[in-house]
């Protein structure tokens, strides 16, 4: 049982943090905060992720190409442009890895408008830091595993941040019904997106990309916009005033 509810966890933390902070506030600003909280939820970022902790900066930048070049050669991770989840990942990584040590300049309207703290991204980076947020995982395991399949999971917690994002852009851009015609293969995957936070209303966002509910039907339930409203109410963010 605690490997269970560790994985669970996990898995749901580290999805909060992707969907929450890196997408919705580094890539798209939908709401603002001020500096201690930018400060407390990159932190979490870190920890949440863990060994596959994801530099908000660079998430941003890569996201952002991602809505100008929705499923063409020039997107960062189109299913349509390769083989198979392994290749798109692969392809990713290295796009990633080039923007995230400056070894390609990314165009100027990508730029800006995101979270920084260099400390964290050195740190977070490092093989020192990923190694040790795994070696803290088997350690857990071996205290508390008590069959030998439950080690399966382990490398889902070594590679959680990029399954997350291979498991939304490969099936919300193969998978599922449209609400709008967006010039690109976007769907939306799943009728009640609990698995990935509300990420795969893909069509819906690519749409509506400031939109801070992700779910447009009165069906389809984004479970991360609850956690966002409240989180306004308390007053640690404030939403933003667009239209829908």
């Amino acid at each position: 049982m605690p490997i269970l509810i560790f994985f669970v966890a996990h898995w749901y933390l580290s999805l909060f943090v992707q969907t929450f902070y890196l997408h919705r506030y580094a890539a798209h600003k939908m709401f603002t905060m001020n500096s201690f909280w930018e400060k407390f939820f990159f932190l979490l970022t870190y920890i949440a992720q863990g060994s596959s902790f994801l530099s908000p900066r660079a998430y941003a930048i890569l996201h952002r190409m991602h809505h100008a070049f929705s499923d063409t050669d020039k997107d960062p991770h189109s299913p349509h442009f390769s083989n198979n989840a392994f290749t798109m990942m692969w392809k990713t990584k290295n796009i990633y890895n080039n923007v995230l040590h400056k070894r390609v300049e990314a165009e100027e309207r990508f730029e800006g408008s995101y979270p920084l703290w260099n400390a964290i991204e050195k740190v977070g980076d490092t093989y020192l830091s990923r190694i040790g947020w795994g070696t803290l995982y088997v350690l857990f395991y071996i205290s508390f595993a008590t069959q030998w399949w439950m080690y399966l999971l382990l490398p889902l917690h070594f590679l959680m941040g990029p399954i997350h994002g291979a498991i939304v852009n490969w099936s919300g851009h193969k998978y599922g019904y449209q609400n709008f015609d967006n010039n690109d293969k976007s769907r939306n995957s799943l009728f009640f997106d609990f698995l990935t936070g509300g990420e795969l209303f893909q069509n819906n966002h690519h749409k509506l990309p400031n939109r801070v509910n992700f779910g447009v039907k009165w069906w389809e339930v984004d479970p991360t916009y609850p956690v966002i409203w409240a989180l306004d109410k308390l007053r640690i963010i404030r939403l933003k005033k667009v239209r829908a």
